[in-house]
């Protein structure tokens, strides 16, 4: 942002030249001061509230990214979304929650524009709505969101909004999965375990569901422990997949739990 001074319009230049030809006594001129730097003023303030809001100092916060909401800061707009919605330093209210996220989402905001599906898919504040919810996931996803990409297909794959479509439900996964989403490559996973839209191909399956295991998905860490249980792509092998179950445990998958008792194997 350019801070120098303004150069003075020719009119009021004639104008004081004028007012000394008079006689009239001349007065001292200010320079033009220089607009406010609102971009600085935006950091501090989000800067601020975002120490509030860690700092569990909710009434600040909501008050400070008010402020920059404002000011047009969409960072804070999805702040006040959140809090809004989960009722933090204020009751919870789905209509403003909504509100917030549809401005981030007008300004741009691809996780806000998600998250605005995501209301309309749980019927957040107004009636479920998976047509609406699949055109903001869309609309999201369009903007490189992963988590979009993933709901797009478990709208397929569920028929929720459209008719039940596992093919469509694969590329979405697969496209969530490659933008980084690790739910999506467990899905994807799924899908070629069950044979659904494609054939039954368990050596797919267990590839992605090792690239959703290698980033901690809990479930991926179980549906490789049951490949390995059962012997589907791979030599069936109790201890690897004990191996498995225990990880899956580690991170908190209940079924890897059940499945370790049954084995006779501590979690």
């Amino acid at each position: 942002m350019n801070h120098g001074r303004r150069p003075c319009p020719a009119g009021l230049l004639c104008a004081a030249v004028l007012c000394v030809l008079c006689g009239s006594p001349a007065e001292a001129q200010s320079p033009t001061p220089a607009p406010p730097d609102t971009t600085a003023t935006a950091k501090a303030l989000m800067t601020r509230g975002v120490e509030a809001y860690d700092g569990g100092n909710n009434a600040v916060a909501l008050d400070v990214f008010h402020q920059a909401a404002a000011m047009g800061v969409v960072d804070a707009m999805m702040y006040l979304g959140v809090m809004y919605g989960t009722g933090r330093g204020v009751d919870v209210d789905h209509a403003a929650s909504m509100a917030w996220f549809r401005h981030a989402a007008d300004a741009g905001n691809s996780q806000a524009m998600c998250n605005v599906g995501l209301f309309y898919f749980q019927g957040l504040g107004q009636p479920r709505n998976y047509t609406e919810a699949m055109s903001w996931f869309r609309r999201s996803a369009s903007f490189g969101n992963a988590e979009a990409m993933f709901n797009v297909g478990v709208l397929y794959r569920d028929g929720l909004g459209v008719p039940v479509n596992y093919a469509e439900a694969m590329s979405w996964f697969k496209r969530g999965a490659d933008a980084g989403d690790i739910v999506a490559a467990n899905a994807a996973g799924v899908l070629y375990q069950q044979g659904l839209g494609v054939s039954v191909d368990y050596t797919q399956a267990m590839s992605w569901y090792q690239k959703a295991a290698q980033a901690g998905n809990a479930t991926a860490l179980y549906n490789i422990g049951v490949l390995w249980e059962g012997g589907l792509g791979v030599t069936q092998d109790r201890n690897q997949a004990i191996d498995w179950y225990t990880k899956a445990a580690a991170a908190g998958n209940a079924s890897a739990k059940a499945a370790l008792k049954s084995l006779g194997a501590q979690d």
